[in-house]
């Protein structure tokens, strides 16, 4: 057996065109005592790109060269960090219900990202409801591919973004069942050449807990989620439903945002509660988490965006809450 995981451990990964040995590829290996089968457990950097040419190899290498009956071999994404490997971190963006300002907060949040220094990028992971190339005034056209295997993502202000709005004709809704919808955010989290320098990702999870959630816990592990309500009753009570959901499939929840707080009227310097109030304090509260900030109604000081400017109030708090969670990442 120790031959055999020698020279296992000397096929190459080709993600990083280094034998397994030195990145750490091969994770488990047995040999069933009643059957001799071998069991193989192989970690590879882009997997789902490279896998078949190193099974082939060490199902090769397993049945021809020593003789062995029979193999099981899994793949899995590798977890070896090379020296000066920069790890890009993601953030999903999740609510409860439709209509609480999931999307527009999003776009706001990279946008706050960047003005912090930080290069973000977008997955626009609402399939059914895909807007932030709306939201960001983009033109809409298809994606270009790199290196065979990738696409290029598009970019607005420096700001990288993919959606199903790039692959589909003009105002044709998409009518999927979930094997399809699993395997277009498997491109997306796994057929997107981002930019190298790439801080941070959010994702534009669709409203409510379904098989999105659960692929990306999957896809991403490691993603922490931000919950977006209003302070309206009824948004606070399904966003509690919507973090407690992404909890129990594993997600780490790491604040509430509450959208749409109040309006701010500046002549009499009142705050009109137009929706309620204490709706996101109440879906901290339940979730264990910070109320990360509360945004303000109003149009951007430019109207003819959907994004906040700098100088806007909302522009502002969006700034703060970035800040916060640049902490918690």
């Amino acid at each position: 057996m120790e031959k055999l995981k020698e020279a296992i451990l000397s096929v190459i990964d080709p993600g990083f065109n280094k034998p397994l040995r030195e990145v750490n590829g091969l994770k488990h290996l047995s040999i069933e005592s009643e059957t001799n089968v071998v069991d193989v457990e192989v970690y590879l950097k882009d997997h789902h790109k490279h896998q078949d040419k190193v099974k082939i190899e060490i199902i090769k290498l397993v049945k021809i060269t020593f003789k062995y009956p029979g193999i099981r071999i899994q793949v899995f994404e590798s977890e070896y960090k090379p020296e000066g490997f920069k790890e890009i971190k993601y953030l999903a963006v999740a609510s409860g219900k439709g209509g609480v300002g999931k999307s527009t907060v999003t776009a706001n949040l990279a946008y706050a990202l960047t003005r912090l220094g930080k290069k973000v990028g977008i997955i626009d992971a609402d399939i059914y409801g895909a807007s932030i190339p709306f939201i960001l005034d983009m033109k809409i056209k298809p994606l270009e591919a790199y290196d065979d295997d990738f696409m290029l993502p598009l970019a607005q202000d420096n700001i990288e973004v993919v959606s199903t709005e790039f692959f589909m004709p003009k105002e044709k809704p998409l009518m999927w069942r979930g094997p399809i919808l699993g395997r277009m955010l498997n491109h997306y989290f796994n057929g997107i050449k981002w930019n190298d320098d790439t801080d941070i990702i959010l994702i534009d999870l669709p409203p409510g807990t379904g098989d999105v959630a659960i692929d990306v816990k999957t896809m991403v592990p490691k993603s922490k989620v931000v919950v977006v309500t209003t302070p309206h009753v009824n948004a606070s009570n399904v966003a509690v439903k919507a973090g407690l959901g992404a909890m129990e499939i594993g997600h780490e929840v790491v604040g509430v945002i509450e959208n749409m707080s109040y309006y701010y009227h500046q002549p009499t310097n009142e705050k009109l509660y137009l929706f309620g109030s204490g709706g996101g304090q109440t879906v901290s509260e339940k979730l264990g988490v910070e109320l990360l900030g509360s945004i303000p109604i109003g149009m951007p000081e430019d109207s003819s965006k959907y994004v906040y400017g700098e100088n806007d109030i909302q522009g502002k708090f969006f700034v703060m809450i970035a800040q916060k969670l640049l902490q918690l990442l």
